[in-house]
């Protein structure tokens, strides 16, 4: 059964656009033997557009680069650069081009969509395209959305001004080891079945082998970092993918001189507890037992 996958960014094909200038690259699904996690890459040219549908699942996003506009039932916003968001099940939406330049962004689909029961997506009625205003990540009326900034991961600069762009109430960051953790999408933005966060890495940054009782899949933005996947070793640079299935023994170390930093998805989300195994503590236990 597989446990792990990596795509390189060099050889993933990228698809033609369809009739209306959206285009997918599936890099892990149903496929793969995942039975939690979706994940994508999106791209939609400026004057393209994605018809009103619903979903079964919950779908995070992460915008990459460009901007996208997205009408869903109580309004049209305007997504940018380091926006995120989450669109839970059952919620119609739809995304139309902005700008000059089109868009490109991140999706992470929990649980994984079946093809046998058509992906798992129903169209419904065109949504209103009414003009679309910029999120504002402190208004409760769109507590679903936020904003990233790679700044928010140097724990030097966690500034009230700065922490105000994040829309979890996770807002300070998670720092070990020479990795910090900045949660993006999670319970608090009323996620269900996943979450989405990002990780940086310093030069000297290690996390030692360990599994999860759920999926997880990295995409690296920035850096080069050593991955072992149940004892196959990779280098991953910006834009490779890897996905670890749930009991796939995992580690990261920093590869480069500077900062490695990637976008990451669990799901299911983890439980409150033993959501991780670690290797030596399980070595520590045996030698102890045979003392």
């Amino acid at each position: 059964m597989t446990r792990h996958l990596v795509r390189l960014a060099a050889d993933v094909p990228e698809p033609p656009y369809d009739e209306l200038g959206h285009r997918r690259r599936e890099l892990v699904g149903e496929e793969d033997g995942s039975a939690h996690t979706g994940f994508g890459l999106c791209e939609l040219r400026p004057d393209g557009r994605v018809a009103a549908h619903v979903h079964s699942y919950e779908e995070s996003f992460h915008i990459l680069d460009g901007g996208v506009i997205l009408d869903v039932p109580e309004g049209a916003y305007l997504l940018e650069e380091g926006d995120y968001g989450l669109l839970p099940a059952g919620v119609p939406h739809a995304w139309r081009g902005a700008g000059d330049t089109g868009g490109r962004w991140a999706d992470m689909l929990a649980p994984v969509p079946r093809a046998r029961y058509g992906h798992d997506t129903q169209a419904v009625p065109a949504l209103p395209e009414r003009d679309p205003v910029r999120i504002d990540v402190r208004d409760p009326r769109t507590r679903s959305f936020g904003h990233f900034e790679p700044a928010q991961m140097d724990p030097g600069k966690q500034s009230q001004d700065l922490l105000a762009v994040s829309a979890s109430m996770r807002t300070a960051l998670l720092v070990y080891s020479g990795i910090t953790v900045k949660m993006m999408v999670d319970s608090d933005l009323g996620a269900v079945a996943s979450t989405m966060f990002m990780v940086q890495y310093a030069p000297d940054g290690v996390a030692g082998s360990h599994d999860h009782p759920f999926e997880e899949t990295y995409l690296i933005v920035e850096g080069l970092v050593d991955a072992t996947f149940d004892g196959e070793r990779y280098r991953l640079g910006p834009g490779d993918v890897a996905w670890a299935g749930a009991g796939c023994v995992h580690g990261f170390s920093n590869a480069g001189q500077g900062p490695v930093r990637w976008l990451e998805t669990q799901a299911p989300q983890p439980p409150p507890r033993h959501s991780y195994r670690f290797t030596r503590d399980w070595e520590y236990l045996r030698e102890a037992l045979d003392r």
